[in-house]
């Protein structure tokens, strides 16, 4: 009545452009796209994406593994990515691995550990520090049982 009924295909998806969570977003669980976002308001979860820019205004709590991030805003979580750009604005709460470049600006606050690796997965790079700190851990151990008893350097 209203025109034929064709079954239609479905339209291939574009990821050439950029998504903006705008300032007034928030998102509280996983974001995961193919392609690029820019986050100017505030996501609570995990971030799975090819590239990622946080703005000044943006804030994430959770971890991030993405090919390419630049951070201007606020991050508390692991990042896993190939090439880091942390500006001077960045606020970065947490442990960072890359696998080609990293670039800090000055004035850039970053608290956490930083590590080149081959892994650009969160489960590998999970792996990867939690080994480091059991190596760790079993070396201070060690060096503990070695001391003993301290020794009397002066008497009266």
């Amino acid at each position: 009545m209203f025109g034929s009924k064709k079954p239609s295909a479905p339209r291939p998806l574009n990821d050439s452009g950029r998504s903006l969570i705008s300032e007034t977003f928030s998102l509280e669980g996983t974001l995961r796209t193919s392609g690029a976002i820019d986050i100017a308001g505030l996501i609570k979860g995990p971030v799975y994406t090819n590239d990622l820019i946080i703005k000044e205004t943006g804030s994430v709590v959770g971890p991030i593994e993405t090919d390419k991030i630049e951070i201007y805003g606020h991050l508390e979580g692991k990042i896993v990515a190939k090439t880091i750009v942390i500006g001077s604005s960045a606020v970065v709460k947490g442990d960072i691995l890359f696998s080609e470049s990293l670039k800090t600006e000055e004035g850039a606050d970053i608290t956490g550990y930083i590590k080149k690796t081959e892994s650009t997965s969160l489960e590998a790079a999970q792996d990867e520090f939690r080994l480091d700190s059991i190596e760790a851990k079993e070396l201070k151990d060690k060096e503990k049982t070695k001391k003993g008893r301290p020794k009397i350097v002066a008497s009266n």
